[in-house]
C-alpha cells in the first residue's frame, strides 16, 4: 500500500490518496471501475466548472475596460445569460456550475451531482456521451462519503497545478495504479507519460495536420501533444484530431478530456475496436501516434483472416495483435509523407512468428527508426519498450524547414535504455522519467541521421546508435534488437591487469605491514601492564 504523503503542501497525490481511501471505505461505492467513473466525474464537473469562472471572470474585465457595467441589469442579461465564449469554455446553467454543488447540503448532493450532468448534456451536444447520467444517486454514497468526496476535489484546480497538465489523466493514471488490479502487465491500461509522449512529439513533429491514435484510451496522448504544438506553433487549430477506444469508460473519458480542453476532435460515433470495426477506414492521415496494449491476446476474429489491412504482408499471429497494430497504422498513413511514432514491448522486434511480416516491412522502407527505451517509465508497469517509427517517405527532401536526404534501405536503432538517472520523487517502487535534455538528444541525433550532409554509413556511437543498412539485417534473420548491431564496449578490456593486479599486492603488503604493527603494539601493552606474555 502506498504510504501516505505529508499534509506539509497541497500535493495532487496526497488529495488522490484521500479520495481513494474515502472511496475504499465507504458503502456502495461499486467496482473499480464504478470508483474510477464517479472520481473522473467529480473531477470533469470541477474543471467544466473553473473554466466557466475564470471565463466568466474574463469576461467582466474585458466589459470593465470598454467602460461597461458587468453589474447592470441590461449589460448582465445581454452578456451573461447566454454567455459565448471563445477559446471552448463551455456556458454552464446554474445547476451545472461547480459554485452550486461545492455549497449543496450533503444529504442533497447526489441528486445535485446528476442533476449537473442531466443539465449538461441535453445543453451541450458536444459533451453529450462524455459520462453516464445517474452516476451518483445509482450508486447513492452516504451524505458524509460523498461531501467529503467533493470537498477533497475541490482542491484540485488547474490555478493550484498547472493549466498545462493533462490533470484528469493524472487523476486516470492515478486510480489505474491504485485500483487496477485485474490488469496484466501485458494487458493493462498505461497511460503514456508526459515524457514518452514528448519524446514521440519531438521525434516525429506533428505540428499541423491529421493526427490519429487508433487505441486513444483517455486522450492524453492528443492532449499533451497539443501543448507540445502550441510551444512550438502557437495554434492547435493547424491539427485535426482522429482516435477510437475500446474501452467504453475510456471512450467516455478521452471526449470529456478533449472538450475540456477546447480540441476539435473526431473519436467515431462509439467505442469500439479498431480491429473488427475500424471507424476511420478509408482514411489517412499526416501523422499516427499510439500506445496501444502490449502483446494484446483474444484480438482477432475469423472475419480479419484476409483483411486488406494486411493483404500485402500475411495474418498476424492470433496469439499477439502487436503486428495487427502495426498493418492498421500503417494502413491509415498518407502514402507520401505520413509518419507514425509509437509504442510497442521489446518481444515485437525479434518474434519468430512474425519474421515474414517484419520482413516485408524492412524491404519496403517502412521502418525509419527503432529506439528501445528505459525500463520503469510507467508507473503501472515495469515492462520493457521500444519506439518505432513507420515512415512512408525516405528518399529525401523538405521537412518542417529540415532538407532531408536519402534514407532509403536504413534504419537507425537508438539504446536509450542506460538513461536511467532520473528518478521520480513520491513512488511507492522504482520509476524514472526521461529529461528535457535526454529527449532533445535522442530528437536531434534523430534528425542529424535524416538531415543532408550525413554519412548514413559512418553514424553510430558505441552504446548509443548506429546507422545499419538492410544487408546486414538480413544477414541477421530480419531481427530488430538494437544490440545486435550497436557496438558495445567490453569495458573489461580497459583493464591493465599487470598494473592492477601489482596495485593489488602493494595494498595487501601494506595492510599485512599494518596489522604486524598493530600486534606488536598490543604485545607490548600487555608486557606494560605485567601480564608476562613472552
Amino acid at each position: 500500500m502506498a504510504k501516505k504523503a505529508k499534509d506539509t503542501a497541497l500535493n495532487i497525490d496526497n488529495i488522490l490518496f484521500n479520495c481513494r481511501d474515502i472511496l475504499r471505505a465507504a458503502r456502495n461505492s461499486g467496482s473499480f471501475f464504478e470508483k474510477r467513473d464517479m472520481m473522473l466525474t467529480l473531477v470533469f464537473l470541477r474543471f467544466i466548472g473553473e473554466k466557466y469562472e475564470d471565463g466568466i471572470e474574463k469576461l467582466r474585465q474585458t466589459l470593465i475596460a470598454q467602460n461597461l457595467d458587468p453589474d447592470d441589469e441590461n449589460i448582465r442579461a445581454a452578456f451573461f445569460d447566454d454567455a459565448t465564449f471563445a477559446d471552448g469554455t463551455y456556458d454552464l446553467p446554474p445547476e451545472a456550475r461547480w459554485s452550486t454543488i461545492i455549497n449543496t447540503p450533503a444529504p442533497s448532493l447526489n441528486v445535485a451531482l446528476d442533476t449537473a450532468l442531466h443539465s449538461i448534456a441535453t445543453s451541450s451536444e458536444q459533451l453529450k456521451g462524455c459520462f453516464i447520467e445517474g452516476t451518483f444517486t445509482t450508486r447513492n454514497l452516504g451524505a458524509n462519503d460523498i461531501k467529503k468526496l467533493v470537498d477533497e476535489v475541490n482542491k484540485i484546480s488547474h490555478k493550484a497545478f498547472g493549466e498545462e497538465k493533462d490533470l484528469i489523466g493524472r487523476v486516470y493514471e492515478y486510480f489505474l495504479k491504485e485500483f487496477a488490479v485485474n490488469a496484466t502487465k501485458e494487458e493493462g491500461e498505461f497511460y503514456t507519460p508526459h515524457d514518452v509522449v514528448q519524446l514521440i512529439a519531438s521525434m516525429i513533429e506533428p505540428w499541423e495536420g491529421t493526427l490519429y491514435d487508433p487505441a486513444c484510451g483517455s486522450g492524453g496522448m492528443f492532449i499533451q501533444s497539443a501543448e507540445l504544438v502550441k510551444s512550438k506553433q502557437g495554434d492547435i487549430s493547424r491539427i485535426n484530431i482522429f482516435g477510437q477506444e475500446k474501452d467504453a469508460a475510456t471512450y467516455r473519458l478521452a471526449k470529456m478530456n478533449l472538450a475540456l480542453r477546447g480540441l476539435s476532435h473526431n473519436l467515431g460515433e462509439t467505442n469500439d475496436s479498431s480491429f473488427t470495426h475500424d471507424l476511420h477506414k478509408g482514411l489517412y492521415f499526416n501523422y499516427i501516434m499510439a500506445n496501444p496494449p502490449f502483446n494484446l491476446k483474444g484480438w482477432y476474429d475469423p472475419n480479419l483472416e484476409h483483411d486488406a489491412r494486411w493483404a500485402d504482408y500475411a495474418t498476424p499471429p492470433e496469439s499477439n495483435a502487436n503486428y495487427a497494430w502495426i498493418l492498421h497504422m500503417l494502413s491509415h498513413l498518407k502514402q507520401a509523407d505520413g509518419v507514425a511514432g509509437f509504442l510497442l514491448a521489446n518481444g515485437a522486434l525479434n518474434d519468430s512468428d512474425t519474421t515474414l511480416i517484419r520482413q516485408r516491412l524492412i524491404q519496403n522502407d517502412k521502418v525509419e527508426a527503432i529506439i528501445v527505451l528505459p525500463r520503469e517509465l510507467f508507473i503501472t508497469t515495469d515492462i520493457s519498450v521500444t519506439l518505432w517509427i513507420l515512415n512512408q517517405n525516405k528518399k529525401g527532401g523538405e521537412y518542417h524547414g529540415r532538407n532531408l536526404r536519402n534514407r532509403e534501405h536504413e534504419i537507425l536503432f537508438m539504446d536509450l535504455r542506460q538513461w536511467r538517472e532520473n528518478a521520480v520523487k513520491n513512488e511507492n517502487k522504482k520509476k524514472v522519467q526521461l529529461s528535457t535534455e535526454q529527449i532533445n538528444k535522442a530528437a536531434e541525433i534523430y534528425h542529424k541521421w535524416q538531415s543532408e550532409g550525413t554519412d548514413g554509413a559512418n553514424y553510430a556511437v558505441p552504446e548509443l546508435y548506429r546507422s545499419v543498412g538492410i544487408a546486414e539485417i538480413e544477414e541477421k534473420g530480419w531481427t530488430l534488437t538494437p544490440s545486435k548491431y550497436i557496438e558495445f564496449i567490453d569495458h573489461d578490456l580497459e583493464i591493465d591487469y599487470e598494473k592492477e593486479m601489482a596495485r593489488i599486492q602493494n595494498e595487501m603488503r601494506d595492510i599485512i605491514k599494518q596489522e604486524k604493527e598493530s600486534q606488536t603494539m598490543l604485545l607490548e601493552a600487555f608486557k606494560g601492564i605485567g601480564y608476562g606474555i613472552d
